[in-house]
Order: C-alpha cells, then structure tokens, then sequence
C-alpha cells in the first residue's frame, strides 16, 4: 500500500464529503434554527474534517517525521472523542445513532492508542500509519452512516 498516495485520496474525498455535506445543510437552513440539531449537523461535518485534517498531516509527516502525523492524530482525535461523547446525550432517543456515536469515540480512542503507542501496530504486521490509515476508514464509514441517518431518518421523522 502506498501510504502517501492513500493520505492524498483520502484526504480529498473527506474535504468534498464535508463540502458536499455543507452543501446539504445549505438547503436546509431549518436544521441551523435548532441548538441540538445544530451540534447534530456539526458533529456530522466534523466526522469529515477530522479525518481529512489527520491525512494532510499524515503526508506532511509520513514515515521520516512520525512525530507530526502522530501528534495530529492523537489532538484531533480527542477532540473527536469528545465531539462523538457529547453528541451522544443527542442521539438517546435514537438507538442506531447512539451506537453510531459510541463506535466513533471508540475508533477515535483507538487512533490515540495507535499515535500514543505506535509499536502496537507492528504486533498486527502493520506500520503505525497503515493502522492509522485503517481506523480513518471505519470512521469516515460511520459518518457516511450518520449523515444518512440524520437526512433519511431523524430529520426527515422530525419534518412529517
């Protein structure tokens, strides 16, 4: 696996995703009106920033300065952690989007492992970037989730 190649796809098609999702919440200005629903749509654009900030920092460090990329991916994932914990006090009367909430603070608390202790990914036969790279994945699948979610479920519930 070319791990700089990765970083740069993924990297990009994060940013569109969030390009595209904000372009989503332009159509639907109703959803701003709401606080809740408004750290909702939020944690659902971070849930594509954040992956996509951890990748530029992935290929500016790459394997010659681990330190940069690992850095980044501890930082940003706490911050992710908190974000998907508190959304979770949103999500209770939605059983699906609370196990959706749980899985990213996990993933996200696994990337901080990984940055934290990077010699871990070797007893999988991985490089610590190749894990990180992984667990990228898995998070950008639940946002995908989670944006379908909120736009065919929650908020679509909500407007009938």
């Amino acid at each position: 696996m070319n791990v700089n190649l990765f970083y740069a796809n993924f990297s990009t098609a994060c940013l569109a995703l969030g390009g595209l999702w904000w372009n989503i919440i332009h159509g639907r200005s109703e959803w701003m009106r709401d606080p809740g629903r408004r750290r909702l749509v939020g944690g659902i654009y971070l849930s594509f920033l954040l992956p996509a900030l951890m990748s530029l920092f992935a290929q500016v460090g790459g394997t010659a300065q681990p330190k940069i990329w690992r850095t980044a991916f501890i930082v940003l994932s706490v911050v992710g952690c908190g974000c998907a914990l508190r959304l979770l006090g949103r999500a209770r009367r939605d059983h699906y989007v609370t196990m959706q909430q749980a899985a990213a603070a996990l993933f996200y608390g696994l990337i901080v492992i990984v940055g934290t202790f990077p010699g871990l990914a070797r007893h999988v036969g991985l490089l610590p970037i190749q894990t990180g790279a992984l667990l990228l994945i898995v998070l950008v699948a639940l946002a995908h989730a989670l944006a379908w979610r909120y736009m065919a479920g929650e908020a679509r519930a909500e407007e009938a």
